[in-house]
């Protein structure tokens, strides 16, 4: 039994078999966020009120650069997918709708890279 319309029969169209994918895409960096997230929020109580060397010499301690890397490309994978979502649902306007997906990509690149770099940075400064 065929579940498609007849206009998707006729223009091929079906399933793009990819959104099981996504979804548990989205799933596994959601769940990869839990206990990073939870890492730094006690890492944040631990570290509240104390001098500004001490806390830079703690971010630059190689366990939790290896943290913050994994958290920034956590979450921006995440964030990526979850615009992803957004625009393909709420975006009817196909030219419209693969600009917007280009510039999700691009957005996500960048703030990725430039998060990187300052995990980096203060990774060697310590």
């Amino acid at each position: 039994m065929d579940m498609r319309t007849p206009l998707g029969k006729v223009r091929g169209l079906g399933s793009a078999r990819s959104g099981t994918e996504h979804f548990w895409r989205v799933r596994t960096t959601a769940l990869a966020l839990v206990p990073l997230l939870l890492f730094y929020v006690v890492f944040l109580i631990m570290y509240a009120g104390r001098p500004y060397e001490e806390v830079l010499a703690a971010l630059a301690n190689p366990f939790v650069s290896v943290i913050t890397a994994l958290t920034i490309v956590a979450s921006v994978i995440h964030m990526k997918l979850g615009m992803e979502e957004i625009i393909q649902d709420y975006i009817h306007s196909e030219g419209l709708k693969l600009s917007l997906l280009v510039l999700n990509t691009f957005f996500s690149l960048f703030v990725g890279g430039f998060c990187l770099f300052a995990g980096l940075k203060i990774a060697f400064a310590g």
